[in-house]
Parts: C-alpha cells; structure tokens; sequence
C-alpha cells in the first residue's frame, strides 16, 4: 500500500517498517471509503501479506499490524455513528469557523475591504449560508461563488445584493452558472453544454450511491464523458500520469450536486424512482445531500438560472420530488423522523413548493 502511493520509497521500505513507533498514517474520509471495514475484526500481522485495503486500515487501527504505529482518520459523522468507536483511544469532534474565524477568512479571501464587509454582511443576515461557514470549505465556496457575482458587475449595488445566491443549492446553482457562462455551449465537435453535464452527472450520480469518490479512464469511458480541457477541468481535477490518471470533482458536495441536477436535465421516471427508493435506505448518509439538491433544484426559480446555459430542465422531474417528499412525509409514524425530513423539506424548498408544505400541515393535522 505504502509503494503504490511512493514508489520512490522501495529501497527504504524495509527501514521504514522497522519502527513503526515513528510512524504515522492518515486516512482522510472514512465516510467516503468503498470497502466495509469493521474494526471489531483484527486478522493480519505480516506487513507483505496481500489483503484487501479495509484488512489493513482495522489491522494498523487494532495494532496487530506495525504494532506501535499511529493512525488518524477523519469522517463525517454519519458514518462514524454506525462504527464501534471503542477500538480509538481518542475522538475529537472539529468544531469549525467560530464567528472570528469566519470574518478573518472573508478579510482574507476578498482583497477589497469592501467586498469582504459586504459579503460578510450579506452571509451573516443568511442563517442557512452562514451555518454552511461553519465548514471551512463551504466558507471557501461561499466567497467564491460572491466574488464571482461581485466581479461581473462593475459596482455593488442593492440591486445585486438582493440577487445574491439565499439557499445552498442556489449558491451551487450560481457557481456552475458563472462557470458556463465563460465557456461555448459547443465544446467540441457538436458535443454541447447539456450533454457534458449530462455525462459528468451521471457517473457523479453513480459514485454518490456507490461511495465512488476518485474515477478513471474506465468510468469516463463508461459515461460516455469525454475530458475536454477547458469546461470539463473546471469542476475536475486530474491526478497521475497516463495510463494511471484519476479524476475527482473540485468537492464532493460538488459531486453531489451534479448527481441531482442530472435528474432534472435528464429526466426518467423510473430511473429517479429506483434512485430514491434505493438511497432512502443508506444508513451512513451518504445520500443526505443528494436528497437536499434534489429538494432545492425543485424550486422553479432556482432552476431557470440554469436555462440560459443548458436549456430546459425538467418540471416532471420536480413534480416527481416534491410527491415523494409528501408521501414520505405522511407515512412517518416518528415524530423524530417527522421532523428530520420536515426540516430538510422546509430548509431547501421555496416559492413554488408553498403548496407542497399547506398539503403537508394538513395531513399532518388530519
């Protein structure tokens, strides 16, 4: 495992393993890992015996392997919450930007003092953006995406402050706008806007229900996606060398994003049915924010700032979301999950799903 990421390190390996007290792994993002580890199970002791990746992480954790060694892992919480955490001698949960933190990262981000008071200010009059600033990578997001609105527009005016991004996915709906709106919408050879997002969502989509985060050759090939240089490098990044070149989106939320938006440019019934049905019983949230895009692309309003770039995007498409929501909804018998799926419901959804939230209180009263 060691020589597949520093091949450079072969002659050393033997020095290396020696000691495993000065040794340290990290593993970044449990949560997105495909293999199903197990950490109440410990089998391998030998450091060249071949065994799958998830073998190795339980055994350097358990310290039948490299006895000695430290390990440190990081995971979103709702994969944590389905692992034995009793085999870590220590936890700690990552708190995020406090209220300072934030401001400080504005001042630094935005070189003009003003830009960074008015995106401050708009972000802190907005709960839903300013708890997103709690992560410092959604912060990064964030004043990207402002900066982008800020420089297509030669002075700040109130009018474009009330046109700033409110939700979430109109901030993700904004950041791929500014990004379409530098490219042609035929990219090469009659190969159009549409049909790049349409590749590119689709296999995102498949690596959301599938905790696929890192693509290659084979995937792209596989969804028909092909790697132009100019649009597609914008919300992918390349790592390797030919033949072994992998690819991974700028952010997963942003992969996430994509995979909800492909049902709305891209429209088939049973094919979003199945979706739903299927991720609606992944117990590791790896469908959470899947499911609050597709709410949010819902709305009416949020979808048209896409139409300009790539067209039409499907209103059965909402129709079908939005009934979904309100079946799920009304056959909850927790009042718990009520308000879980409540509070992703009323959180992303706006002006055109009103109705959908009147039909909701009066079953829910009934």
């Amino acid at each position: 495992m060691i020589l597949q990421q520093y091949p450079h390190l072969k002659s050393q390996i033997g020095d290396i393993l020696h000691d495993p007290e000065r040794l340290l792994f990290i593993f970044d993002g449990l949560d997105e890992s495909v293999h199903q580890i197990d950490f109440r199970s410990s089998k391998l002791s030998n450091p060249k015996q071949r065994i799958h990746f998830g073998e190795i992480v339980v055994s350097l954790v358990r310290q039948s392997l490299l006895k000695g060694c430290s390990v440190l892992m990081t995971s979103r919480p709702t994969r944590l919450a389905l692992v034995d955490t009793g085999v870590f001698q220590r936890i700690a949960e990552i708190m995020g930007f406090l209220h300072e933190d934030r401001r400080i990262f504005f001042n630094n981000f935005f070189e003009n003092e003003e830009w960074s008071e008015k995106a401050f200010h708009y972000v802190q009059e907005n709960d839903t953006l300013y708890t997103f600033c709690y992560i410092p990578a959604y912060c990064w997001i964030i004043c990207t995406v402002l900066s982008m609105c800020f420089r297509a527009q030669p002075t700040i005016t109130d009018q474009l402050m009330t046109s700033l991004p409110k939700t979430v996915t109109q901030l993700f709906v904004t950041f791929v706008s500014n990004i379409l709106a530098n490219h042609s919408q035929n990219i090469d050879g009659g190969y159009t806007t549409r049909e790049l997002l349409t590749s590119m969502g689709w296999m995102a989509e498949h690596g959301v229900m599938n905790h696929i985060v890192v693509f290659d050759e084979r995937h792209l090939e596989s969804f028909s996606l092909r790697n132009d240089k100019h649009l597609f490098s914008s919300f992918l990044m390349e790592t390797g060398q030919p033949p072994d070149v992998d690819y991974t989106f700028l952010h997963l939320t942003l992969q996430e994003f994509f995979a909800a938006l492909v049902h709305f440019i891209d429209y088939n019934r049973d094919r979003l049915q199945e979706t739903l049905d299927e991720a609606e019983f992944y117990e590791d949230g790896r469908a959470e924010i899947f499911f609050r895009f597709l709410c949010g692309l819902s709305d009416s309003s949020t979808r048209s700032m896409l139409k300009s770039h790539v067209g039409e995007l499907s209103t059965q498409a909402a129709r079908h979301v939005i009934t979904w929501i309100l079946e799920k909804i009304t056959k909850q018998r927790s009042d718990t999950s009520i308000r879980e799926t409540a509070e992703i419901f009323l959180m992303y959804s706006t002006i055109s799903m009103r109705a959908g939230i009147r039909l909701w209180c009066h079953n829910v009263l009934d």
